[in-house]
């Protein structure tokens, strides 16, 4: 049966409208996952829901059932992490109709993402829908709309050129430090947490020679970001564990320290560095922390021969040759909006004449 135009909705923030430390307000903990989607199915109108929450964004998409329950779930989302509503208002984004379809294909593709282009993207929101799928809150409307957006986002990275270049997380961290300490064979690597990044990282270090490579993590219990135990990621590369509980007690021992957890609270504290520098006088530290919220306290920047990066500075670096792959990005986007209005037109049984404008659903703020 047909989807009423109005009763599909997204409400999402990202990037785009939130900075670093507004996305760390917004970003669901992953032990609180389970009481919002229930708060979420509760409520009044809610037919299917879907969460996708990333490092860069989180985003709700959803069907009504006889009604739009945007503005309700706009407010449920607020009291649960007591955001004000100026704040909603400002920091997050809505869509209803075809324009959701059209993001989520942009989302898949990469073309919405920080980094232009990146591949683990679309291995994220394949993770959100299962997630959905396995909590019987997706339905026939968003299974329609992700099925389609996985198959778009294969179609643009292997018929355009969006992609091309180091759009890899773990690429973009090894070229990094490759800038800063130049030949990355003779350094000594700490990773801090076991989920994808830390595993494309470890992968990207190895291939360009680095074999000193420790991993720790919260607890060598399942990881369910990446579903591999820290010690699974170091026998991949003949590396070394190290207990959580006494890491920072072994940082003057590494070059470079990666850290990518989902603890919510710094685990790297500017005095757990200062002690360590003291012990590693005129060489350099090397910190990335791509974690959401962050786990190294921003303050330990300040700190002398300290070079500290987080997600948005490795984002900017990556996009460093985004002005080559402009073009490629357009067409692109031109080609998802068609597939978007395609598919927008099969749920709603109401195809239009090919003439007609693809900004027929509303796209606007969430204010």
């Amino acid at each position: 049966m047909p989807t009423e135009p109005q009763s599909l909705f997204l409400l999402g923030s990202s990037h785009r409208v939130a900075s670093l430390e507004e996305r760390e307000r917004i970003n669901l903990p992953a032990d609180r996952k389970e009481s919002f989607y229930e708060g979420l199915r509760a409520l009044p109108g809610m037919k299917e829901c879907l969460v996708l929450n990333t490092c860069n964004r989180t985003e709700i998409y959803g069907t009504g059932n006889g009604m739009n329950p945007l503005e309700a779930v706009k407010k449920y989302l607020a009291d649960f992490r007591q955001l004000e509503a100026e704040f909603i208002a400002k920091h997050f984004y809505q869509r209803e109709g075809e324009a959701v379809v059209k993001h989520a294909f942009e989302v898949a593709s990469g073309l919405d993402s920080q980094m232009v282009g990146e591949t683990e993207i679309l291995g994220q929101v394949k993770e959100a829908y299962e997630d959905a799928l396995n909590r019987k809150s997706a339905g026939k409307t968003l299974n329609r709309v992700f099925q389609k957006s996985f198959q778009a986002a294969k179609w643009a990275r292997t018929h355009t050129g969006i992609s091309r270049g180091q759009v890899n997380l773990g690429n973009v961290i090894c070229e990094l430090t490759r800038r800063i300490f130049g030949d990355v064979a003779a350094s000594r690597l700490l990773i801090v947490g076991a989920g994808e990044v830390a595993e494309l990282a470890m992968t990207a270090f190895h291939s360009r020679g680095t074999r000193a490579i420790t991993v720790t993590g919260r607890t060598f219990d399942w990881c369910p970001l990446s579903r591999k135990k820290p010690e699974e990621l170091a026998e991949r590369v003949d590396g070394f564990t190290l207990g959580f509980n006494t890491f920072q007690e072994s940082l003057h021992l590494f070059d470079i320290v990666l850290c990518s957890t989902a603890k919510g609270d710094p685990i790297i504290t500017r005095e757990a560095i200062r002690k360590a520098l003291t012990k590693r006088p005129a060489r350099p530290l090397f910190l990335i922390d791509v974690a959401m919220p962050r786990d190294i306290e921003e303050s330990v920047g300040t700190l002398e021969n300290v070079y500290l990066y987080n997600l948005d500075d490795v984002s900017a670096i990556a996009n460093e040759n985004l002005e080559n792959r402009k073009g490629e990005v357009e067409r692109c986007r031109d080609a998802l909006a068609n597939r978007a209005s395609n598919i927008w037109n099969q749920l709603t049984g109401s195809p239009r004449p090919p003439s007609a404008s693809n900004q027929s659903a509303t796209e606007r703020s969430a204010g």
